[in-house]
């Protein structure tokens, strides 16, 4: 290979093998990817699961068809090529990011994968000689794009509106174990409990510069700390809170913004126009907490206001004292 040339084939270059194979191997890697989809909604929202299973079984079904028309044709030895051999061809999204995809993503990705192999159907029948092959192409590309109505027709079979309701609210579930909860426990241990190294060091020094620096080591050592702390405790097996890997972000990004807020302002170097904007800084942060708590936790506004605001000028109160003496 000449070094700086793709080592792919021009979908222009395939043969009628080639295209057949090619056709082949997709509707396999499609099969797949749907029952990987299946597989991964199968405990929580069986409804949708039983619909990705419908739409494996078309796409094997098609894979028949095109090894039949490759055996009348070509014989049994079908060539090994991919999506990945050719240039330009379309890709999917690789399988192990399906854990990352709610079942609102997955059922959008289903539709572009159809509408995508409809458009390869279109371009392969044109390519053709072999009115067989050609026939069996169109069929299949029409087939592709009749596949939003049997999706639909899937859902109206498995997805009532009850089960399509119960499955909105699982989906919220899940958001707000995995990402909402630890986040806003992150949330509230970043600007709460750094309130008070943060102030009692800029009221004893006077310092910006070295009030900053406090603020920048407790922020990322409290975010390094509650992300291993919120990853470590609970791998989310048993208790259904999903990936600790995303819980564990989520909590530490989450800590080391909140205590970040009221640290950066240090970066002016006047001390009370600092503070000032500092003090303006906490009390956003205590505030969208409390919203973040009625919105996500149903925490009633007035109790979470108290709680948080109380707990914040408290802390604030505690360093503030500990840095005046």
């Amino acid at each position: 290979m000449i070094p700086g040339f793709s080592s792919r084939r021009r979908f222009s270059d395939l043969t009628e093998q080639e295209i057949l194979a090619l056709a082949i191997s997709s509707e396999e890697d499609d099969a797949q990817i749907y029952r990987m989809y299946a597989e991964r909604l199968r405990a929580d929202f069986p409804a949708s699961a039983a619909i990705f299973d419908g739409m494996a079984a078309e796409e094997d079904d098609h894979r028949r068809r095109l090894i039949d028309e490759h055996e009348r044709r070509f014989g049994g030895v079908i060539p090994l090529i991919r999506r990945e051999h050719v240039s330009g061809y379309y890709a999917r999204r690789p399988i192990w990011l399906v854990e990352n995809l709610g079942v609102e993503t997955m059922r959008s990705e289903a539709a572009a994968m159809e509408k995508q192999a409809e458009r390869f159907y279109l371009a392969a029948a044109k390519r053709t000689s072999d009115v067989g092959t050609r026939k069996l192409l169109g069929d299949l590309a029409a087939a592709e794009a009749n596949h939003a109505e049997s999706a639909v027709t899937l859902e109206q079979t498995h997805l009532t509106e009850t089960t399509r309701d119960e499955e909105a609210d699982e989906a919220h579930r899940q958001f707000v174990l995995t990402w909402v909860q630890p986040g806003l426990a992150g949330l509230m241990d970043g600007s709460v409990s750094t309130l008070a190294p943060i102030f009692a060091t800029a009221f004893a020094t006077q310092n910006t510069h070295t009030t900053f620096l406090v603020g920048l080591a407790a922020s990322i050592g409290a975010g390094i700390s509650m992300g291993f702390t919120e990853a470590a405790s609970d791998d989310g097996q048993i208790s259904g809170r999903g990936s600790p890997v995303k819980r564990g972000i989520a909590a530490g990004v989450m800590t080391t913004l909140g205590g970040l807020g009221h640290a950066l302002p240090y970066l002016i170097p006047h001390f009370w126009t600092a503070t000032m904007i500092a003090f303006a800084v906490v009390f956003v942060e205590l505030w969208a907490i409390v919203w973040i708590q009625n919105r996500y936790m149903d925490t009633p506004f007035l109790r979470a206001a108290f709680q948080v605001v109380l707990g914040g000028a408290l802390v604030f109160a505690a360093g503030a004292l500990i840095g005046a003496g």
